[in-house]
């Protein structure tokens, strides 16, 4: 199937996969958590995590052949593809999560060998042991080949921006690895009045406005000028919370002594994903960001998942450079496959 503008162009930066089975745990006590997956409809399965169903999902989180049939009615050229978040696993000990995490990215190569082209990975690293961490980043990248990392937007509660993440994004850094920030159990659960989707809808973009803010608030691309750093889901709410955080540096001189780039600079250096779903806000997003920093995100395949990525940015009124600059010469950029990008 060919996408109805003729374009088959894009770079989705925002997919997910999870695979058809988890391993058996090696060790000697399985951690509670630890995830299997049960039956369900036909090509369906279950995503059990401490004996509840977490997400029935889809054969197309693992099945690369179904994958590939998508992509060209969406427009899409390559799309990246990164663990489904919950599966990040920073709850855990750190050994068990390194070894499923392991698993995870081993299942992820295989699919981008299986493409020819047409997918790439985002590992994952068990973010609650800094030196494990930066030895699966190392195999990730390394070993892998892979552009760089999904991240949560917490830690276990802790922002990104806090300092004991440092170390992990002066290695980023140094290996030349994106990172791509996803929303992961977010803050504000308990204010939401309504079915457990509503993480998804509603608290999703709330943590993740908050974890750019963190990346502002710490000068975190002040420090580590060459990191490329990417938030999902249009950045959240920080479109919104910019021009207060802005405000706020004029007003408050603490705040003003911490900052040592203004708000706004910062955030036009991040990266952010078009997952907005609305014409109105993505334009809104190009104005607050910059039309260079913005790249095709669809959450494919599940439910909840832009069909027609290509098609929003084309509605939205952009000159053709900055359609193409979102479409997927941003990504280029972000992934490390333009020239001149480490």
């Amino acid at each position: 199937m060919k996408h109805p503008s003729g374009c088959a162009c894009g770079i989705d930066t925002h997919a997910h996969v999870v695979p058809e089975n988890f391993p058996a745990y090696v060790g000697s006590h399985l951690p509670a958590d630890w995830p299997s997956m049960a039956a369900a409809q036909p090509c369906h399965r279950s995503v059990m995590i401490s004996g509840k169903v977490y997400r029935t999902v889809s054969d197309k989180c693992w099945d690369t052949g179904k994958r590939l049939q998508d992509l060209p009615g969406m427009g899409l050229a390559l799309q990246v593809v990164s663990p489904m978040p919950e599966l990040l696993s920073y709850w855990m000990e750190a050994e068990p999560a390194q070894q499923l995490l392991r698993f995870l990215n081993e299942q992820i190569a295989g699919m981008v060998a299986e493409s020819g082209g047409a997918l790439a990975g985002l590992g994952a690293v068990p973010l609650q042991d800094m030196d494990l961490a930066i030895r699966e980043l190392e195999h990730v990248v390394q070993v892998l080949g892979f552009p760089g990392v999904e991240i949560g937007s917490n830690i276990n509660g802790v922002a990104i921006g806090a300092p004991a993440f440092d170390p992990f994004f002066e290695a980023c850094e140094r290996l030349g690895a994106a990172v791509f920030v996803h929303a992961i159990r977010p803050a504000g659960m308990d204010r939401l009045v309504g079915p457990p989707a509503l993480q998804q809808v509603l608290a999703y973009p709330g943590d993740v406005g908050l974890a750019a803010a963190s990346a502002i608030t710490s000068n975190l691309l002040v420090r580590r000028p060459k990191l490329r750093i990417a938030f999902s889901h249009g950045g959240g709410t920080l479109a919104s919370l910019l021009p207060r955080l802005q405000q706020g540096a004029g007003v408050f001189p603490a705040l003003q002594d911490t900052l040592l780039q203004s708000p706004v600079e910062q955030a036009r250096r991040f990266f952010y994903d078009t997952l907005v779903f609305d014409t109105p806000t993505l334009r809104h997003l190009v104005g607050s960001f910059g039309g260079s920093q913005l790249m095709l995100g669809t959450d494919y395949p599940f439910n909840f998942h832009d069909r027609t990525p290509v098609e929003r940015v084309e509605a939205a009124g952009f000159d053709a450079d900055t359609a193409a600059a979102l479409v997927h010469r941003n990504a280029e950029r972000f992934l490390g496959l333009s020239k001149g990008i480490a």
